[in-house]
C-alpha cells in the first residue's frame, strides 16, 4: 500500500514537456489519495549547456500540486543535503525521470543516499542513450541505474535500453495523453489568431527543433512538386535548440517561404491548441527517436499524424488507422503527405483515433507505474 511518494525530476518553474509530465502525475497520485510531492531543480542546466532562451516559465505556481524546488544539478554538496532532505520523509515509493546523461551523478547520488529497505525506488525511463550522444554518457547512467528497483518504460525501445546498464525489472507502458492544453477550437478561429487563411491545407511540426526531429527533412519533402500543386503549407511551432540557419537556407534554396510559416518562439501551455487547431495533420520526421510526447498531444487533439518509422515512433500511430508512417527520408516523407491529401484522410481517420486515443489514459499509467507496490 502506498501511502506517501515522492516524484524527483522537472517542474514548475521549470518549464516544458518534462515539467508538464511530473505535474500532471503528481495530481493524479493526488486524487488516489496518496501523498505527493515533487523534488525539482532550483539549477537544472548550466545555462552553457541550454540551447533555448530561457529553462524557466512565466506561469505561476500550480495550485494542486505540492513543489519543492531544491536540487541542483552541478553541486555535489546540494545532492547530499537534498539527498538527507527527502530521505527523512521516509517516502514509500521514490519515482525519478531519467532523460539525459547529464543527470547521472547528480541523481544517482541522491538515490545513494536515499536507498532504504523499505523505499522502492522507480525509474521513468525517457531515454537511457541520449539523442546527442558526449564523453561519459555511458559511465553516468551506469551509475544512475544502480540504485533503482524498476524501470517504467514508455517505448520498447528504452526497454531494450535499460537491459544494457541494469538486469532490474523493467515494464513496457505507453506514455499517457497531454490532456492539460485545453480543448480545439475551429480551424478558422486559430488560423485568425496566426493570421493564416482557413481554406488552406496545413501540415503541422510542433515542439523544440533539434536536429535529431528531421525537421531539415521536412522541409526537403515540402520541395517535393505534388505538395506544392496541392497546395499543402507547412506551420513550424516551435523554439530553435539548433542553429537556425540550416534551416532558413533550405527555405530559401527551395522558395518555400511562402508556404512554410515559422512560429518559433516557445510555445505556451495555453497556445498550444490553436497550431493543432489550424493544422490538418501532426508531422513528426524524426532521424531517430525513443517515444514522443508530440504524439500523446496529437491523440489528445484527435489529430492524425505522419512519423517516420525510427525508435519507437511507429509503436503508437497504427499505419492506416490513426496516421501514416514513413521510412526516414525526405523521399518517404513527401509521398506519405501526398498520400493523406489524396486520401481525404481526415474524415476516414477520426472513428480509429478516438478508439486507440482510449488506449493512454493516465489511470492505466500510474496503476502499472505502481502495479507491485
Amino acid at each position: 500500500m502506498v501511502n506517501k511518494l515522492v516524484i524527483i525530476g522537472p517542474a514548475w518553474p521549470l518549464r516544458g514537456g518534462l515539467s508538464a509530465f511530473d505535474e500532471k502525475l503528481a495530481t493524479q497520485f493526488t486524487e488516489k489519495g496518496i501523498q505527493t510531492r515533487i523534488d525539482t531543480f532550483s539549477l537544472q542546466y548550466p545555462s552553457f549547456l541550454f540551447p533555448g532562451k530561457s529553462q524557466y516559465t512565466t506561469d505561476p505556481k500550480p495550485n494542486n500540486v505540492n513543489i519543492d524546488v531544491c536540487i541542483n544539478s552541478i553541486n555535489p554538496f546540494n545532492w547530499i543535503k537534498a539527498g538527507w532532505q527527502i530521505r527523512k520523509a521516509k517516502h514509500d515509493v521514490i519515482i525519478v525521470r531519467y532523460w539525459l546523461p547529464f543527470m547521472g551523478p547528480c541523481l544517482g547520488t541522491v538515490l545513494r543516499i536515499l536507498k532504504r529497505k523499505e523505499t522502492k525506488i522507480i525509474c521513468i525511463a525517457d531515454n537511457m542513450i541520449p539523442h546527442e550522444k558526449r564523453i561519459g554518457d555511458r559511465l553516468f547512467t551506469k551509475y544512475f541505474s544502480k540504485p533503482i528497483d524498476a524501470f517504467i518504460c514508455m517505448s520498447k525501445k528504452v526497454q531494450k535500453d535499460v537491459h544494457l546498464f541494469s538486469n532490474k525489472p523493467s515494464v513496457y507502458t505507453p506514455h499517457p495523453l497531454y490532456d492539460n492544453f485545453g480543448a480545439l477550437s475551429t480551424k478558422e478561429i486559430a488560423c485568425a489568431k496566426l493570421n493564416l487563411n482557413p481554406n488552406k491545407k496545413y501540415i503541422l511540426f510542433f515542439g523544440f527543433i533539434r536536429s535529431y526531429k528531421g525537421l531539415d527533412w521536412l522541409l526537403e519533402a515540402m520541395a517535393d512538386e505534388r505538395l506544392a500543386a496541392d497546395g499543402i503549407e507547412l506551420i513550424v511551432a516551435g523554439e530553435f535548440y539548433d542553429d537556425a540557419e540550416m534551416y532558413q537556407e533550405i527555405i530559401q534554396q527551395h522558395q518555400l517561404s511562402a508556404r512554410v510559416h515559422l512560429f518559433t518562439q516557445f510555445i505556451p501551455n495555453e497556445a498550444v491548441s490553436t497550431y493543432f487547431s489550424a493544422a490538418d495533420v501532426v508531422v513528426q520526421p524524426y532521424k531517430h527517436a525513443t517515444q514522443s510526447g508530440i504524439t500523446q498531444i496529437a491523440y489528445h487533439f484527435e489529430k492524425p499524424m505522419i512519423v517516420t518509422n525510427v525508435g519507437g515512433l511507429a509503436e503508437g500511430v497504427p499505419h492506416g488507422k490513426v496516421g501514416f508512417i514513413a521510412a526516414p527520408n525526405p523521399t518517404s516523407i513527401a509521398d506519405a503527405i501526398h498520400s493523406f491529401y489524396q486520401a481525404n484522410s481526415l474524415t476516414d481517420f477520426e472513428k480509429t483515433i478516438k478508439i486507440e486515443k482510449a488506449k493512454y489514459s493516465w489511470d492505466t499509467f500510474t496503476k502499472v507505474l505502481l502495479g507491485n507496490y
